[in-house]
């Protein structure tokens, strides 16, 4: 008998973020295609994308005209090395890039994928500094529940538990700040308030630590794969106005909520400012093929141009760095936003999200329903009243996640959190059918004493 993809699958691949001994309870899903916001299986279940394929896809699965824009580039350059050499499709994104990012972004950096981005802004960051002098400018501040990625730098100034646990012995040691997160606030706080009380604790990092921090790395307003906890705009501004006065760079880190998710282009014009450093990556592609770019001011450029004898030029680099199929999906996704009102839709679809969900609030094991533009999440709790969390080996994402399945829905869990990140095409009517589902699933998961504690993925 000829072997099943899904036999074929196991006998060969490890997959990402996977304990693969779940595997033996929940079922691998073979798909074969995609279309809008739905993936067809090879059995053809169809199953609504609410989270975007780990948040890439912006505008469907196989758009056309992102697809298109591929296989034209590919009949004239499929790759060129960007050392030494150039490529229209490369200049013109980074054209295009720093016309449409925050004001004072004036140089584009291109990497693989997001991991890659922040690694290239630190290392951008502390060679900044040392070419300027001051080489005990070397280490970064993050914030408590933060996620930058899984290379050795970004897993360093993040602060997943399980990761730093795993890992310490490799990694640099990074000053935490405490989170702006607004779910923590106390029960009198609104998120503006909480945000800025949160905010005089990095302060007080950056007062004492200034002369030894190149910069602080944050994801703006939504800490992603952190159980996508959200917080106030104003800890922004206040945090632009800190890395200014202690002399430290700020990198933004918009790769999970840019370009649109969080109901502006970019998540940092909620708050008015730019960023010494943004890294972008995720939907720059509409989710068609990886790159990453990493914006910066021409300040930090003009640290590093010099005489080659000076030995002050960035180093690093990827064999696919500014790849032209990649460029080319890139500039076809921003086509998109340049031809569509892709925001003013996003706002409407946002409302439909909220009043969809606006029940589960009143769900006796719902702690907080929470949104910000194309973002929503439903946290689970034992006990609603005092936050206290569903014990983490319990896994109740699990019957959440297969009931959704079952029904024709993708919701990967975070943890005790299901969200919603779905690609913008989706409808209202789409969007009302999967509030349904998350309802019935969370019905499902505290319905009794302890869920199954078979498998269910519980990270990004």
């Amino acid at each position: 008998m000829t072997p099943s993809l899904i036999e074929r699958d196991l006998g060969v691949l490890w997959h990402p973020c996977t304990q693969m001994k779940d595997h033996e309870a929940l079922p691998l899903i073979p798909i074969r295609g995609g279309r809008g916001a739905w993936l067809e299986g090879l059995d053809g279940h169809r199953y609504l994308d609410a989270i975007s394929s780990w948040w890439v896809n912006l505008f469907g699965h196989a758009e056309p005209r992102i697809g298109a824009a591929i296989a034209r580039q590919a009949r004239t350059l499929e790759h060129v090395l960007l050392a030494g050499f150039t490529h229209e499709p490369a200049v013109r994104l980074a054209e295009r890039l720093r016309d449409i990012t925050p004001p004072g972004l004036e140089r584009v950096f291109y990497a693989d994928n997001g991991s890659s981005a922040v690694e290239v802004a630190l290392k951008m960051s502390y060679h900044y500094w040392r070419n300027l002098g001051h080489p005990g400018k070397h280490r970064f501040v993050t914030l408590a529940n933060s996620y930058h990625g899984e290379t050795l730098g970004a897993l360093a100034v993040g602060d997943v538990a399980l990761y730093k646990a795993t890992y310490e012995p490799l990694l640099m040691e990074a000053l935490t700040a405490p989170s702006p997160d607004g779910y923590a606030r106390a029960p009198e706080e609104d998120y503006r308030a909480h945000a800025l009380r949160q905010a005089a604790g990095m302060e007080r990092i950056l007062a004492r630590h200034a002369h030894e921090v190149a910069a602080v790395i944050v994801e703006p307003l939504v800490q992603c794969a952190g159980n996508m906890r959200m917080y106030h705009p104003v800890y922004l501004e206040r945090l632009r106005a800190l890395c200014d006065h202690y002399r430290v760079h700020l990198i933004a880190d918009e790769i999970a909520v840019g370009f649109g998710r969080t109901g502006t282009l970019f998540a940092c014009e909620q708050a008015g400012i730019s960023p010494d450093f943004m890294c972008l990556s995720k939907g720059l592609t509409g989710g068609f093929l990886p790159l990453a770019a990493v914006l910066t001011t021409e300040a930090v450029y003009q640290a590093f141009y010099d005489d080659y004898e000076r030995l002050t030029a960035f180093l690093h680099s990827h064999s696919y760095t500014g790849n032209p199929l990649a460029c080319a999906a890139a500039l076809a996704t921003l086509d998109i936003f340049a031809g569509e009102p892709v925001i003013e839709r996003n706002r409407a679809l946002a409302r439909a999200m909220a009043e969809a969900t606006a029940p589960l609030a009143d769900h006796p094991h719902v702690a907080e329903v929470r949104q910000t533009g194309m973002i929503l999440a439903i946290e689970m709790a034992k006990d609603k009243a005092g936050r206290e969390p569903y014990p983490w080996q319990e896994r109740r994402g699990l019957r959440v996640y297969r009931h959704a399945l079952e029904r024709g829905a993708l919701l990967r869990p975070l943890g005790n959190v299901i969200y919603f990140m779905p690609p913008y095409v989706i409808t209202p009517e789409e969007i009302r059918w999967l509030a349904g589902v998350a309802a019935e699933g969370i019905d499902r998961a505290t319905r009794d004493r302890c869920a199954s504690p078979a498998s269910t993925p519980n990270a990004p």
